[in-house]
């Protein structure tokens, strides 16, 4: 591959930066002290704790306000942190007519304003939970949008030999943007939350904020990304394979041109073209596509493949740690800086790492093989950070034990289930029910990331750490559906996937 292509796959790849960003950011804006008295989540009467979240009267020793959690906290946190999967979800939906009408680039470009308009209304929110839930209901439609049409954008300017491992950028930039996020909005906590203002004073009005700014600054800032994306790919070219499927050969032939940094008439880059125009002619004499086509024959088995992986994919329980992992880690004993700028950064940092084994491995080791040792390790970890968690009173060491289970878990799913379900969406269906098929599994995967947002709250408040025990059952499913049921397509071009899913339908 040359320097163009990669560049044209990693600028695609920033929409997985967005995604990351809105999922990092809310870990840390859910404890933000402010945050949690603005939305009524807490009331505070002027109590204080100690660096160890111990209660204290003493003015020496004072470091974090002592909250009171209100009934409906749970509720309120579930609603405001799923509507952002639930406007993914409607997005992941549109993609399917904005991305055939007006092609992947500018589709993901729309989506990116989309993204910023939503980052805009979180941060200047009314003190209603309404407000913000409609701001992340708006990201999320540019998070759902994107997420089939990056993947499948790069999927289409990328060489079939290491198509998977381009794709699998998507999922890196992802894991990028959750540490970003991490990390500054833990330096904002910090500085915020640390010895604030009022410690040991008693307040008349429990429900009077606190200065806003940490969380309206940790919200605001997703602009930033929002815009660089739009500004970017501005400068990307049209898929290729949309262009013809346009009858717009002459542009498609200089795209291609110019992602093999070759002359028009070279004959790498005709017989690209010839290949692309044979399937868009065989796809026009087949008639014009519709979402029943996904369930027919030749279809239907990567219909459901793509839908079960990426169910699997959330009930691993990975978003049930991204979103709530600094409440998990007080839930194991650890005091409010480790749960909160410590841990957390460390966790989103091997999240990052570890995908790049998962580009590594993709095409070496196959998706099957990936998916299938995977949910095995995730099972096991899952467990592990279980018992451990039982025996934090014990002693410091298994509470050191359960916060590494957490990590292996992490590290489990960032390199196996993180990237395969995106890679494999974007590569198994033929082109003209590619954005409808790519549609479903994206839409699987914000419907039950919306679930679990929305119950996961709850859940860790009825079933603490035992919460854990479902995931590893979920992961033992998917171990069965990956070794029995899964079909393995590493290297094949999409003609020849095409024909090993027919046979196998």
């Amino acid at each position: 591959m040359n320097s163009f292509q990669f560049l044209v796959a990693l600028t695609a790849s920033f929409g997985g930066l967005l995604f990351g960003y809105e999922v990092g950011v809310m870990n840390v804006v859910l404890v933000m002290d402010a945050f949690r008295i603005f939305f009524k989540f807490h009331s505070w009467n002027g109590d204080a704790l100690d660096e160890n979240g111990k209660d204290t009267n003493d003015k020496a020793k004072m470091m974090y306000r002592k909250l009171t959690e209100a009934n409906n906290k749970a509720t309120l946190e579930g609603v405001i942190t799923s509507s952002f999967v639930l406007g993914a979800l409607c997005g992941a939906l549109m993609a399917t007519y904005l991305g055939e009408k007006y092609g992947r680039q500018r589709t993901i470009m729309i989506g990116a304003c989309i993204f910023t308009c939503g980052a805009i209304i979180q941060g200047i929110s009314a003190r209603h939970w309404a407000m913000i839930a409609v701001g992340r209901l708006i990201t999320g439609l540019s998070i759902g949008c994107n997420g089939v049409l990056c993947p499948t954008y790069i999927s289409e300017v990328a060489p079939a030999k290491i198509r998977g491992t381009l794709s699998s950028c998507y999922q890196l930039m992802t894991t990028f943007g959750i540490i970003v996020a991490a990390i500054i909005n833990s330096i904002v906590w910090y500085y915020t939350n640390s010895t604030p203002a009022g410690l040991g004073e008693k307040r008349q009005d429990i429900w009077k904020e606190v200065p806003n700014f940490e969380w309206r600054f940790a919200l605001l800032f997703q602009v930033i990304p929002g815009l660089g994306l739009a500004i970017l790919m501005s400068f990307l070219p049209k898929s290729p394979r949309w262009l013809c499927s346009k009858d717009r050969d002459e542009e498609a032939v200089e795209v291609l041109a110019k992602l093999n940094a070759a002359s028009t008439s070279d004959e790498l880059v005709q017989s690209e073209l010839k290949a692309i125009q044979e399937d868009v002619a065989a796809t026009r004499a087949a008639g014009s596509s519709s979402f029943s086509e996904l369930f027919s024959p030749v279809i239907r088995r990567r219909t459901f493949i793509t839908f079960l992986m990426q169910l699997f994919q959330q009930w691993t329980g990975i978003n049930v740690i991204m979103y709530y992992q600094s409440q998990i880690y007080d839930e194991i004993g650890f005091s409010k800086f480790m749960s909160t700028v410590v841990l957390p950064i460390i966790n989103n940092f091997v999240n990052f790492i570890s995908t790049f084994p998962g580009m590594w491995g993709i095409e070496r080791l196959g998706r099957k093989t990936l998916l299938v040792v995977g949910a095995l390790m995730m099972m096991v970890f899952h467990i592990s950070t279980w018992a451990c968690s039982t025996q934090t009173n014990n002693g410091k060491m298994w509470q050191y034990l359960a916060v590494a289970s957490v990590f292996l878990f992490v590290f489990s799913f960032a390199w196996t289930w993180g990237p395969v379900p995106w890679v494999y969406q974007a590569e198994v269906f033929p082109l003209r029910v590619r954005v409808k098929g790519s549609a479903v599994g994206t839409v699987s995967n914000f419907l039950n990331n919306w679930i679990i947002a929305f119950v996961g709250p709850a859940l860790m408040k009825a079933w603490s750490t035992r919460t854990f025990l479902l995931f590893a059952a979920a992961c033992l499913l998917a171990w069965v559906y990956s070794q029995f049921y899964v079909i393995e397509c590493k290297g094949l071009s999409i003609d020849e996937m095409d024909a090993k899913m027919a046979g196998k339908a």
